[in-house]
């Protein structure tokens, strides 16, 4: 069992490396564990266009590199490690990683993420890295002058759409509705670009490997008639949506109906004392690298100025 900390930080993406850094600033000592995905979600983007300050663009691991280094320059403990289990009834709290480590804090900054969801479909999982993906970024180089298929019709979908051109012979765009959700940015650049198809009203329904090892095709079911097609497909790339990574924290934080974790408007704070969220765990909504981290910063300030009314509030003498 380690030493008493002041704060613990689960999670190593933009908010966790950011409150790293504030509350390392703040000599608060922070620890942090890094979870299953040191760096999050940036890891398996390529380039990073919109975070202030890299005019030129600045590719996602590099730039989480940068965070990491930043949150240890100031003394910040980073283990690679994953909390498996946590005891948030009394402080201090405990939480205990897959290799049997046992953390003790006294207040626990939440900022594990989340990760993208798949169809369910039960070809979908085992052709994983033999042809469906989750990250066109890590993987569109496979599929050169190939054709793939892309499922989801918001930002991420007409981003992994674009990006897949400069690969893929042909890009196919499911969309399960008549209309795209994305950004009118997003949508332009989508419906403009000459070599994405935009499928309307289709689901993909099968994946197809009649090689019995990688993916040869996919069924589409048209969402109003319900006609169902095999097409030809090299790839399928899977942009539907995130599922925040908070199961380990069902049934002991507030949450809403998707699983993020619910805060006080405004703020960090989650309803039970000394524990914080920040980050995509809590935010349904912008779900940008620097929104994170604009929360990372908030909850490392409001952990800073609960833990001085905590000792304000303990008798002297």
């Amino acid at each position: 069992m380690t030493d008493l900390l002041k704060t613990l930080i689960l999670g190593s993406g933009p908010a966790g490396y950011t409150a790293a850094i504030y509350a390392a600033r703040a000599n608060l000592a922070p620890v942090l564990l890094t979870g299953p995905q040191p760096g999050g979600q940036l890891t398996i983007t390529s380039d990073v266009e919109n975070y202030p300050g890299f005019p030129e663009g600045v590719m996602g691991p590099e730039m989480m590199e940068k965070f990491r280094e930043q949150a240890a320059r100031f003394g910040t403990v980073i283990h690679d490690e994953l909390g498996t289990t946590v005891d948030l009834t009394k402080r201090p709290f405990t939480v205990t990683t897959a290799s049997g480590r046992v953390f003790r804090s006294e207040t626990l900054i939440i900022s594990t993420g989340a990760a993208a969801q798949y169809l369910g479909l039960p070809n979908e999982k085992a052709l994983q890295g033999r042809g469906v993906s989750a990250c066109a970024t890590c993987d569109g180089f496979f599929f050169k002058n190939k054709v793939v298929y892309v499922v989801g019709g918001g930002d991420s979908a007409c981003e992994e759409a674009n990006f897949l051109t400069k690969y893929a012979s042909k890009v196919n765009l499911v969309v399960r509705r008549e209309a795209l959700r994305a950004s009118k940015i997003m949508q332009d650049r989508a419906l403009k670009n000459p070599k994405i198809e935009v499928l309307w009203n289709q689901n993909v329904t099968d994946v197809l490997d009649v090689t019995k090892g990688k993916v040869t095709g996919v069924e589409l079911t048209h969402t109003k008639t319900g006609e169902k097609k095999q097409v030809a497909a090299d790839g399928l790339f899977l942009a539907i949506g995130h599922e925040p990574n908070t199961k380990l924290f069902r049934g002991i934080l507030d949450m809403d109906a998707k699983g993020y974790i619910k805060t006080v408007p405004g703020k960090t704070a989650t309803n039970i004392e000394g524990v914080f969220a920040a980050g995509d765990c809590q935010d349904s909504y912008y779900r940008q690298a620097v929104t994170a981290a604009g929360t990372g910063c908030m909850a490392a300030i409001e952990v800073e100025r609960w833990l001085e009314t905590q000792h304000e509030a303990q008798p002297h003498g």
